[in-house]
């Protein structure tokens, strides 16, 4: 009797391929998921000047870094995307522990909810303000969606300089933010804005 190899069944190839397609989704994400967390974004310089700057609610020192801007004369007016409707400006200067006359200059935007209805907010409000430059300010983790989808709400000859606070701990993951953006870059680059 010769013994040989006992010929594969095709049910084994099948599963011998789905194991290394997932192995490379896997090494893709990961790989992905590096470059997301190394070249994180960081703060504009004050010296930058913008028409204006957008805060998206959300996270600690988000608001801080918007009224230093407005207190360094970087940019004149500020528009607060997300806030609650329960909200007034005199809960959020307490909030921030600061006098109502730091927020002069500011809208309160009550119509986002998340990252994709901010930016819609955002994109109405340059509309109406005639802002032609913007420093958005988010988390780091956070930046790259924001700027993604800010992209495709805002005029192309605007100008966003991303404006980034540290990403705090307690927040989501650096991982699950990195998956929400591959995921919403996928979507928009499969044409289901």
């Amino acid at each position: 009797m010769v013994v040989g190899k006992r010929p594969r069944s095709r049910s084994t190839g099948l599963i011998g391929a789905l194991l290394r397609l997932v192995a490379i989704v896997a090494l893709a994400w990961v790989a992905g998921l590096l470059w997301f967390s190394l070249t994180l974004p960081g703060a504009a310089p004050l010296a930058t000047r913008t028409d204006a700057v957008v805060v998206l609610t959300g996270g600690k020192g988000r608001l801080a870094r918007g009224v230093e801007v407005l207190q360094a004369g970087a940019a004149p007016r500020m528009l607060i995307s997300g806030v609650a409707r329960s909200s007034s400006m005199a809960m959020i200067a307490e909030a921030a522990e600061l006098p109502m006359s730091a927020f002069a200059t500011t809208d309160l935007g009550y119509g986002a909810v998340d990252t994709r209805s901010n930016a819609e907010e955002t994109a109405s409000w340059v509309t109406r303000r005639e802002v032609r430059s913007l420093r958005l300010v988010t988390s780091s983790a956070h930046m790259r969606r924001a700027r993604l989808e800010l992209s495709r709400a805002v005029a192309a000859d605007v100008r966003v300089v991303p404006d980034a606070v540290p990403h705090e701990v307690g927040a989501p993951g650096i991982p699950w933010e990195y998956t929400k953006f591959l995921a919403r870059w996928l979507a928009l680059n499969a044409g289901l804005g």
